[in-house]
């Protein structure tokens, strides 16, 4: 059994919380707000496709967290936060993290969250993952919801490297993972798994949050299609500013399979609609930025990304 802290109970997170718990691992939650007195008060219920999940777990602000454990009480911790998080939530948990040696596994979006981790914790406490063929988001206080294959992919950040002291428990991880019904692999490149989910979410977040339209109906959509596709191409491309070289083949990969999985309403549409702060600078920035550099345009991501900052 592991001792696993996900901080971020929304959609993905209290999903995979809640698939661990059924598997009698012992998953500690961290929340704000609402959503963490209803934690507290009546537990975590997860509507996977029409399947309720219902656990009582051990919810804390972060401050309480600081005050009731120390980080290597945990055998991992998992950051299931927006992107736009990222960088608070590590300063304001930098002291409790730089005392241990527990390893702290991103499940985010975008490519710059593992960097502003590794600045807290140093890069071999890393270890880079993403959701996959996964869409979810809170619908209440207490509440998520989550659709979809629901994969894992995880590996040491950013390379795994020849006898790297992360491979074992990697493997322990991907095992436990899938004995709890989440299907797991582990990437001895994760960083370019990365850049593969990052096609994806710049490809369809933002504009889905422009137009209101879920994923399926742009990718299918006779116009949204070509940006949806332009905007995926000029991800391919930022991809080099990083050094890992995405290609043709990547991209065609990554159109086809966001234009046959389900139809998901986007996490940037969600928070959209709810009036939260969009994953902009994560997604669309971070190819604009990339692009800056390597000096070349990116036509469709500037046009979407100006317009949803208006």
């Amino acid at each position: 059994m592991l001792k696993i802290l996900m901080i971020g109970a929304g959609g993905i997170g209290g999903y995979y919380a809640a698939r661990l718990a059924e598997a009698r691992h012992d998953v500690v939650l961290t929340a704000r707000g609402e959503h963490l007195a209803a934690l507290k008060a009546n537990g975590l219920t997860v509507d996977y496709q029409g399947q309720i999940l219902k656990y009582r777990l051990t919810t804390y602000g972060h401050a309480e967290l600081i005050r009731a454990c120390k980080c290597d009480d945990f055998d991992l911790i998992a950051i299931a936060l927006k992107s736009t998080a990222t960088e608070p939530v590590m300063a304001e948990l930098s002291d409790w993290l730089q005392v241990g040696t527990v390893p702290v596994l991103s499940l985010q979006n975008g490519v710059d969250n593992e960097p502003a981790i590794a600045n807290v914790v140093g890069e071999m406490r890393v270890l880079g993952g993403l959701a996959v063929r996964i869409g979810g988001h809170i619908v209440g206080p207490g509440e998520v919801f989550a659709e979809g294959v629901a994969q894992i992919v995880l590996g040491a950040w950013p390379t795994q490297q020849t006898d790297d002291p992360r491979a074992d428990l990697l493997k322990m991880l991907e095992i436990a993972f899938n004995e709890a019904g989440i299907p797991t692999t582990v990437s001895d490149n994760i960083r370019y798994q990365l850049w593969r989910k990052l096609v994806i979410n710049n490809g369809v977040n933002p504009l889905s949050a422009l137009t209101g339209l879920d994923t399926r109906s742009l990718t299918h959509h006779p116009e949204f299609g070509k940006v949806v596709y332009g905007m995926m191409a000029e991800t391919v491309t930022a991809s080099k500013a990083d050094g890992v070289n995405l290609t043709k083949n990547d991209l065609d990969d990554m159109f086809e399979l966001i234009s046959n999985f389900n139809a998901i309403k986007t996490s940037m549409l969600v928070d959209k609609e709810k009036g939260r702060p969009l994953e902009l600078d994560s997604i669309a920035g971070a190819v604009l930025r990339r692009c800056e550099r390597l000096g070349v345009e990116a036509p469709y991501t500037f046009t979407v990304n100006a317009l949803l900052r208006q």
